[in-house]
């Protein structure tokens, strides 16, 4: 078995990130396909008996289909809760591309589709010459943007979308995550992002409700997987 991926980028921190790829690992699921979760890079990690390990990289290793090693899932885990490429200096850790390639090939070769969240927003720094983007770009993996729902998603959405156009990768649609209950005008804030994004929607997951039964709100989403699956 080896399958095709897609990469979760999103508008910045905080935004919903791994809330939508758990959905969509169960929308695919649900689906009937072989879904695995990846974090390749994670800050703000915490000491258990088993290592150090990443809510966000545990909570994909429990929406996917296996129970896969963990450190396939997060190869590279980081104790300080900043951007990566601080946090790796912090404790001498050096990030490149090959260990983090040699995880995603063993997860690729146990799935039919792989979900690789990033971490932080497009160009959040892993090295002072390596880039969140650089993940997706030297993969070649289709991107899926999600919005975080709030006041200045439409700038941050817009400008997000251009730096991945513009790095040569393939923007496959996004996903609005309400991350904002109390946001005003979300409907025409909804249709702004519809018109104006390069992208389909394909999908808004609502505010607090789980992934596991929000899977039905990306079912265009895996769909569109489907679409682009070898």
């Amino acid at each position: 078995m080896s399958g095709s991926a897609v990469f979760i980028a999103g508008t910045d921190t905080g935004i919903g990130k791994t809330h939508a790829a758990c959905t969509l690992l169960h929308a695919l699921r649900a689906a009937g396909y072989v879904a695995n979760g990846m974090k390749p890079v994670a800050s703000g990690c915490i000491d258990s008996p088993d290592g150090l390990r990443n809510e966000d990289a545990l909570a994909l290793q429990a929406a996917s289909r296996a129970l896969l090693p963990y450190a396939l899932i997060n190869p590279v885990a980081l104790r300080a809760p900043l951007s990566p490429h601080l946090a790796a200096a912090r404790e001498n850790v050096e990030i490149s591309l090959p260990p983090l390639r040699t995880a995603f090939d063993a997860l690729q070769a146990r799935s039919e589709i792989v979900v690789v969240e990033g971490v932080g927003g497009w160009l959040v720094p892993l090295t002072p010459h390596l880039f969140a983007a650089d993940i997706a770009r030297q993969w070649q993996l289709p991107v899926i943007l999600v919005v975080g729902l709030r006041l200045g998603c439409l700038s941050h959405a817009l400008l997000s979308a251009r730096a991945i156009v513009a790095d040569g990768c393939q923007l496959i649609g996004w996903i609005g995550n309400r991350i904002d209950p109390n946001m005003e005008a979300v409907d025409e804030n909804l249709a702004s992002l519809r018109s104006l994004l390069p992208a389909p929607c394909l999908g808004v997951l609502p505010y607090g409700v789980a992934p596991a039964d929000a899977a039905g709100q990306l079912a265009a989403a895996a769909a569109c997987l489907h679409e682009i699956s070898p």
